[in-house]
């Protein structure tokens, strides 16, 4: 099973990760994008890795 990821400390809160897949990811009120869990059977998780803009989310 892979392990999802996000930084913090890189993450900008688009919330492009949210709506490509809001069953794992979750913008807070902290304005960081957070994983609520780490498996989706309808999207491809490292897909919406790689639309982050700044890579701030980990698929391994």
């Amino acid at each position: 099973m892979a392990k999802v990821t996000v930084d913090a400390a890189t993450c900008v809160g688009c919330g492009l990760c949210e709506q490509a897949c809001p069953e794992v990811f979750q913008v807070g009120g902290d304005g960081i994008a957070h994983v609520k869990v780490e498996v989706c059977v309808t999207h491809n998780l490292q897909e919406v890795a790689e639309q982050c803009p700044v890579d701030a989310i980990k698929v391994s």
